[in-house]
């Protein structure tokens, strides 16, 4: 595998860099293409937003990319979690699938515990893509990971998780 992928990744931290390419990729934008342009940016974390709402170039973040090593390859239910340890994508592989909420659930809740559903989408918040908390607790009740008490009112971890 060539290494030309750090050349390009340092000249995106070299702010006269960005700027020469910005300059020759220069285009009109609509509104609406500008602000999907900036939230994928986003997304990729080479954009940031303060709390000002200004958008600022996430030096940090590319500097980081420069310091992985792409030879080593990601494992376990690492692979379907984002940089924020988000799940990115739910594994079609069944046994993927199970590692990936059973480590989940591990982190989530605790033994010996009853939890209500705003409890548990509370704890699930976190973990699940999108924030969808419903798809989530379903896989976990489907995995037989996590059970819902006979009133279905409550959720509690199945003993040995």
């Amino acid at each position: 595998m060539s290494d030309r992928w750090r050349a390009v990744v340092a000249a995106l931290v070299n702010p006269e860099l960005r700027a020469a390419l910005a300059e020759l990729n220069a285009a009109e934008l609509t509104d609406n293409r500008r602000e999907r342009a900036f939230a994928r940016l986003a997304d990729i974390g080479l954009v940031a937003e303060r709390a000002d709402g200004e958008r600022v170039f996430d030096e940090a973040f590319v500097r980081s990319i420069l310091n992985e090593n792409p030879a080593v390859k990601r494992t376990g239910p690492d692979r379907f979690l984002d940089r924020a340890g988000r799940i990115d994508r739910y594994p079609v592989q069944h046994g993927d699938r199970h590692e990936l909420l059973a480590w989940v659930a591990e982190r989530a809740f605790s033994a010996d515990e009853v939890f209500t559903e705003s409890e548990v989408n509370e704890r699930l918040e976190p973990f699940a893509p999108g924030g969808d908390v419903a798809v989530l607790r379903r896989y976990l009740v489907d995995h037989e990971l996590l059970e819902r008490t006979p009133s279905g009112s409550e959720y509690a971890l199945v003993s040995g998780v």
